[in-house]
């Protein structure tokens, strides 16, 4: 009895330690599995393809008469008298605003008096001469500084009567920017008027590189305004800046509308939207981009029964197809559904 008892406990026990050791040789084996038993991922493909486009453009911006003067005082002083203000109807050539003539009116008189000493100096000379005394180069000296000071009295009064501000045109005063008694620098706008009746209205819209470089002159555009939402207005690009607005960035670009009869006035919000021409572009089913930040986004290309993730630059949406300018070529197939639960180690499984 005790010989099979202790057989008994030679067999349990060695079929113990195979049952304990069971399961760490199991989970072994499981970590262990080659990818082919890994778990597949179903997913679907589809063909990039060769696609021309044009792109949409959509802006914002404001509206201003192509007529839009800008008045300043040519030389600088204190503004002695403004005559309007804002709002004001004003006729062309009238007056608007002067400066405190006792500065400016002091120089014409000086330069006057310059030119007077000059003319009796060159008299002199001219009589001494004559005596043979004085040499010709004296003599042409002398008259050369005739000529000078005629020029100076020239300037000094063209200066005097640009220290007044006349309407160059006839029309309505947008905005006042100083008054009287303050001291206006040359070239400093004092009004900004623009032409009564005019029906050249714009739209300054603020538009990026990107899409600035894009545009030549005569795009058409449409435009919709906030107080006509229901209307859309034809446009065409007037004007191109040459360099960008250094408190934006942006560059300022000009659009003429056709008013179509309806009642402008300047500041009035739009949203300009026009489309390039057509392009090239690679195309894919928005579906198949991952991990999109701004133009740089990704797509998994399947590779036998594993995939690649191949970086992509996004051109701009057409939209449920991206427009791509690089990264992969037409024919090349990408991962439509399933990529957002791939890996780059994950295994798939192609279905139709």
């Amino acid at each position: 009895m005790k010989i099979i008892s202790f057989s008994g406990l030679v067999f349990v026990l060695p079929l113990i330690f195979v049952m304990a050791c069971g399961n760490k040789e199991t989970s072994t084996v499981t970590e262990a599995l080659p990818p082919k038993l890994q778990e597949e991922i179903p997913v679907r493909i589809t063909a990039a393809k060769d696609t021309k486009a044009a792109e949409k453009i959509t802006a914002t911006g404001r509206i201003a008469a192509d007529s839009e003067a800008r008045l300043s005082f040519k030389t600088g002083g204190v503004v002695e008298r403004i005559f309007t203000d804002e709002g004001a109807t004003v006729k062309k050539g009238q007056l608007l605003a002067t400066l405190n003539l006792t500065e400016i009116a002091a120089q014409v008189r000086q330069t006057e008096e310059g030119l007077q000493k000059a003319q009796r100096d060159l008299q002199r000379v001219q009589n001494l001469h004559r005596d043979s005394v004085a040499t010709l180069e004296q003599l042409q000296n002398a008259t050369t500084a005739v000529n000078v000071s005629k020029e100076n009295v020239a300037i000094a009064k063209f200066n005097q009567s640009y220290s007044e501000i006349h309407a160059p045109m006839s029309g309505k005063i947008l905005r006042k920017l100083m008054n009287e008694g303050e001291l206006a620098a040359p070239g400093v706008p004092v009004f900004v008027m623009y032409a009564a009746g005019a029906n050249d209205w714009v739209v300054i819209a603020g538009l990026t590189d990107k899409d600035f470089v894009q545009l030549q002159l005569g795009d058409r555009a449409s435009i919709v305004f906030d107080a006509y939402p229901n209307q859309i207005f034809e446009a065409k690009v007037h004007e191109l800046p040459e360099s960008a607005d250094p408190s934006s960035g942006l560059y300022p670009v000009e659009f003429k509308i056709n008013t179509q009869g309806k009642r402008f006035t300047h500041g009035m919000f739009a949203t300009v939207t026009l489309e390039t021409s057509n392009n090239s572009y690679v195309s894919v089913p928005i579906d198949a981009i991952i991990e999109g930040n701004g133009t740089q986004a990704y797509v998994f290309v399947p590779d036998s029964n594993k995939v690649k993730k191949v970086p992509v630059r996004v051109a701009f949406l057409n939209g449920e197809e991206v427009m791509l300018s690089s990264g992969i070529s037409a024919g090349t197939f990408v991962i439509t559904s399933g990529s957002a639960y791939l890996t780059e180690k994950s295994i798939i499984k192609i279905i139709e």
